[in-house]
């Protein structure tokens, strides 16, 4: 009988055209966990579902996938023969069964991003996983520029909307690190719009380099017009750290 699971997947995007499969045949971490799966029941192709949509070049430490799967393998076996198949850039743990119908997107009481500067001299391993910044950046200011984001907003100035969804969003919390050349900033919502993170580190960047300030940032904001031009940062710095599986307030 066919039966889910649940598990936590951990990639380097660089090579990839995001998570979700393309029509175009690109590249993506669904296809190739769904073509592993696939060899492992008799050629049946079944869906893999993530927690979020990663885009192209964005890394993963812990993307929360749902599947289905009818072979005989245990859960411990099945991790283990999964691995043998994926590629190197691919890497899945914690694989467990768990209820009918789970969906990680619809499961997730939160998201969490890191996005990754190596601000100092120019270091092409550093950079493959990181923004390279060559000014100083205020690290105090970006951290009082991150909190006009923290509460319940409409995002429409940070990311892409769906015509059919709405661009209000919860961001739990905004905090921005040095330690030596790498400064970290960690974003943690309910959920995030397309670019969302991405855009809001562009705005961090100009407010670390004094170009921008937090009012300007809450200004930005309350505006719902494109911030900064739509500009994003470079998609190499952004992982998704974790994913936080429960009910949110106010669901059933």
């Amino acid at each position: 009988m066919p039966r889910r699971y649940r598990a936590t997947v951990e990639y380097d995007g660089t090579d990839f055209a995001g998570f979700q499969v393309q029509r175009r045949g690109l590249r993506t971490v669904q296809g190739e966990l769904e073509t592993a799966l696939a060899r492992l029941s008799d050629g049946v192709r079944q869906p893999v579902d993530g927690a979020g949509r990663t885009d192209a070049g964005v890394h993963a430490a812990g993307q929360v996938i749902g599947f289905t799967y009818a072979g005989r393998l245990d859960a411990e076996a099945l991790e283990a023969a999964l691995n043998g198949l994926l590629p190197p850039d691919i890497a899945i743990r914690g694989v467990r069964r768990t209820q009918p119908g789970f969906h990680p997107r619809r499961a997730a009481r939160s998201r969490e991003y890191r996005y990754t500067v190596w601000n100092g001299p120019r270091s092409p391993l550093r950079e493959r996983q990181a923004l390279g910044v060559r000014v100083p950046l205020d690290v105090a200011a970006m951290e009082r520029a991150g909190q006009a984001f923290v509460g319940r907003h409409d995002f429409s100035a940070f990311g892409a909307v769906l015509e059919d969804r709405t661009p209000v969003r919860t961001v739990h919390a905004v905090r921005v690190r040095r330690q030596g050349m790498l400064v970290t900033i960690d974003v943690r919502a309910d959920a995030f719009l397309r670019g969302m993170v991405r855009r809001m580190v562009a705005v961090l960047l100009e407010a670390g380099k004094g170009n921008m300030n937090e009012e300007e940032v809450r200004a930005a904001l309350v505006a719902r017009t494109p911030a900064r031009r739509g500009a994003a940062a470079p998609a190499r710095g952004l992982c998704l750290r974790r994913v936080v599986l429960g009910r949110r307030p106010g669901q059933e």
